[in-house]
C-alpha cells in the first residue's frame, strides 16, 4: 500500500506592515490606562429614553442618566463624547461616567487657564444667593458677595440680575472649585486712577462744574466728576448762613472755585463765595463812621443784634447801643430776626470784619436836655419801676430813669430795702436832687416832697411830758414807740420798770399801748427819749435837770441815761434791724 503523505492548508499569517501597525494601534487602544476621576473620550453606543450608553474602550461599558443632558434629541449613537470617569466598575460590571462633571472640569480648567487671582474677567449676574449673588463666568459659577457688587452699599441686588460686568478675581479654591469675584474692587481701582488724573489736573484758582453729592453740618461734598471735594460752610457766602442747606440741595449741579489741593491726602478745598468779589474790601469807603443805614436783623444773642448792612457785611449793635433812655438787658426784648432798623455806623475794623453800630444814635439824646427839664429842687412824677438793696428807680416821662436812695425816702425811718415804701408800679412825686447828664443820672429824694416832722418836734413835745403811744418794735436794749406817723421814741430797758428787767419781751410786746414820759430830745439827731418808770411819777416830783436824769436807777448800767440811749440810737444795722423782735 502505498504512502499517503496527508497536507494541510498554511495557517494565516500577518506579513503586510500596515496590517502589523494596525494590530499594534489596537493593542494599544486596548491596554490604556483608566484612572478614576480622569476626562476621557468616548463613543456613544446607544441612546435609551432615561441613559445613554457610551464605549471608553474599556472592557465594559458606560452608561450616563438622560438628566446630564440639555437635549437628548441631539445625541445621536456614534457621536463623540467627552465623560469624567468616576469608577471603574459599578455593581452591575459597568463604568460610572459623567458627562456633566466633565464639561465642568473642562470649563473650570479652561478658566484657570485664563485667569488667576486679582485677574479681571467678565461674567453675566444669573441668580440671588444668601449673602450675594451668582456669576456666570465662561459657564464656571462665581460668587459675588453682596458688599461687592457696587461701591456703595446695594439695596436691592436682584437689580444686577442679567446684567454683564467686568469683575475682579478675589480668591479661587481649586479643591473646591470655586471662585469669589468683586465688582467693587475693580470700580475702585477705575475710580482711584480717575481721581489721580483728576487731581493732577487740578489747579488753585480753577472754576469746576460739580454736583452736591451729600450735605453735612459744616458743609457739602462736591462730586467733581468723580472726585470728591469738601465746600466749607465758612466758604459759601460772604454772609451768615445758619445751615449748608440754605444754599445747595443734594444732586443740584453748581460752578465752585478750587481753593487748595493736597496730592498726598487726595483732598480738594472748594469755595462758593470766591466766585462773587469780597465786600470787606471797600466797605469803609462804602460805610463811612457816622453814617446812617438801614438794614436788616439777623442774628439776634443776649449781649447784642447783628444787622446785614448788604449780603455778606454785617454790624452788631450792643444792647448798650439800642436805647438812650431804657436798660437793656437782653437783644431779644427789643429785636426779632427779620426786623429792619435804622443805624449809625460807630466804628469798623475791615481787617477783623468788625462793624459797630448805634440805634440809639438815630433819636436826640433826651440826656442833652436833661438839666433844662429837671432843673434841682423842682418836683417829678414818675413810676417805681425797679428796685436795688441801695434805692428804687423811677422812670420819667422820655423814658429817663431817675434814683430814690434809700436815705432819701423817709425822714423818720431806717429804710433797709426799698420795698418797706414802696411797691413796683407805684406812682410817686419825689424832688430833683442833682442832675448828671455825662453819667445819665438823676439823683431823686421822696422825703423832700413832704415837710420834715422833725423841724416842728420841739414845738410838739417837750421833755418832762407825758405822752402815749404804742409799742412797734423791740430790741435787746429796749422799746420802740410809736408816739405819731413817721415819730418814735425810745425806751431804753433801764427805763421800762423799777425792777430789774432781764428780757424786754418779758414785759412789753408790739401792739401793746403805753404811757411814758419824754426825758430827753434831740431834734438835730432825731432821737427822743422815753421812761415808762417815770411816768408812774407823779409831776410835781419829776424835774428836768441833768442830775435827776444821771441819778435815774439803772442809768449807771450803761454810765449815765442820756449814755444809755445814744448806745441804743446809734446800733449798727448788724447790731439791730428794726422790726425784728427781742433777739
Amino acid at each position: 500500500m502505498a504512502n499517503e503523505t496527508t497536507q494541510t492548508e498554511p495557517t494565516a499569517c500577518i506579513t503586510e506592515p500596515q496590517d502589523r501597525a494596525a494590530l499594534a494601534a489596537l493593542y494599544e487602544e486596548t491596554m490604556r490606562p483608566f484612572a478614576e476621576g480622569s476626562i476621557v473620550k468616548g463613543k456613544v453606543l446607544e441612546v435609551r429614553p432615561n441613559e445613554v450608553l457610551v464605549d471608553i474602550g474599556y472592557k465594559s461599558e458606560g452608561v450616563i442618566p438622560a438628566s446630564e443632558f440639555r437635549d437628548l434629541s441631539t445625541i445621536k449613537p456614534g457621536d463623540p463624547i467627552d465623560v469624567l470617569l468616576e469608577g471603574i466598575e459599578n455593581e452591575a460590571g459597568m463604568v460610572v461616567l459623567s458627562h456633566e462633571k466633565a464639561i465642568q472640569k473642562l470649563k473650570w480648567d479652561r478658566l484657570l487657564e485664563k485667569c488667576s487671582e486679582g485677574g479681571v474677567v467678565e461674567g453675566r449676574v444669573v441668580s440671588r444667593v444668601k449673602g450675594g449673588l451668582i456669576v456666570d463666568v465662561n459657564g464656571v459659577d462665581a460668587f459675588l458677595p453682596g458688599s461687592q457688587a457696587d461701591l456703595t452699599p446695594a439695596h436691592d441686588l436682584d437689580s444686577y440680575l442679567g446684567q454683564t460686568f467686568e469683575f475682579k478675581v478675589l480668591k479661587i479654591n481649586t479643591d473646591r472649585r470655586n471662585i469669589v469675584v468683586s465688582r467693587r474692587e475693580l470700580l475702585e481701582e477705575q475710580r482711584n486712577e480717575k481721581r489721580r488724573g483728576l487731581l493732577a489736573d487740578l489747579k488753585v484758582g480753577q472754576i469746576r462744574k460739580g454736583t452736591v453729592k451729600n450735605i453735612t453740618d459744616f458743609g457739602a461734598f462736591i462730586d467733581l466728576d468723580g472726585l470728591d471735594g469738601l465746600l466749607h460752610v465758612t466758604d459759601m457766602s460772604w454772609g451768615r448762613i445758619g445751615h449748608p442747606r440754605e444754599l445747595v440741595s443734594v444732586g443740584q449741579e453748581i460752578e465752585v472755585v478750587v481753593l487748595d489741593v493736597n496730592q498726598d491726602k487726595g483732598h480738594v478745598s472748594l469755595g462758593l463765595k470766591q466766585k462773587t468779589p469780597n465786600p470787606w474790601t471797600d466797605v469803609e469807603a462804602k460805610y463811612p463812621v457816622g453814617s446812617r443805614l438801614r438794614g436788616r436783623v439777623v442774628n439776634v444773642a443776649p449781649y447784642g443784634a447783628f444787622v446785614e448792612l448788604e449780603p455778606g457785611v454785617e454790624g452788631l449793635v450792643h444792647v448798650s447801643e439800642m436805647s438812650w433812655t431804657k436798660r437793656i438787658t437782653r437783644a431779644s426784648d427789643v429785636l426779632t430776626v427779620g426786623q429792619e432798623v435804622d443805624v449809625v455806623v460807630l466804628s469798623i475794623n475791615a481787617e477783623e470784619k468788625k462793624i459797630a453800630l448805634g440805634m440809639r444814635q438815630c433819636e436826640e439824646n433826651p440826656w442833652d436836655a436833661v438839666r433844662e427839664r429837671y432843673p434841682i429842687g423842682s418836683r417829678v412824677r414818675g413810676v417805681i419801676r425797679n428796685f436795688t438793696s441801695y434805692g428804687a428807680f423811677v422812670e420819667l416821662p422820655d423814658g429817663i430813669d431817675g434814683m430814690i436812695h434809700v436815705s432819701d425816702m423817709s425822714w423818720t425811718r431806717k429804710v433797709n430795702h426799698p420795698s418797706e415804701i414802696f411797691k413796683k408800679g407805684d406812682e410817686v412825686e419825689a424832688v430833683v436832687l442833682e442832675v448828671n447828664p455825662e453819667q445819665q443820672r438823676i439823683s431823686l429824694g421822696y422825703k423832700q416832697a413832704t415837710e420834715d416832722p422833725w423841724t416842728t418836734i420841739a414845738s410838739r413835745y417837750k421833755v418832762g411830758q407825758k405822752v402815749k403811744g404804742t409799742v412797734s418794735k423791740l430790741a435787746s436794749f429796749g422799746a420802740f414807740v410809736k408816739l405819731e406817723e413817721g415819730i418814735d421814741g425810745l425806751v431804753h430797758i433801764s427805763q421800762i420798770s423799777d425792777q430789774r428787767v432781764e428780757k424786754v419781751k418779758d414785759v412789753l410786746r408790739i401792739g401793746q399801748e403805753v404811757e411814758a414820759r419824754i426825758v430827753r430830745i434831740d431834734p438835730v439827731e432825731r432821737k427822743i427819749g422815753l421812761s415808762i418808770k417815770a411816768a408812774s411819777m407823779p409831776d410835781d416830783e419829776f424835774q428836768v435837770s441833768e442830775e435827776m436824769l444821771q441819778g435815774l436807777k439803772g442809768a449807771e448800767e450803761l454810765g449815765g441815761l442820756a449814755g444809755a440811749f445814744d448806745e441804743a440810737f446809734n446800733l449798727t444795722e448788724k447790731e439791730w434791724k428794726p422790726g425784728t423782735k427781742e433777739e
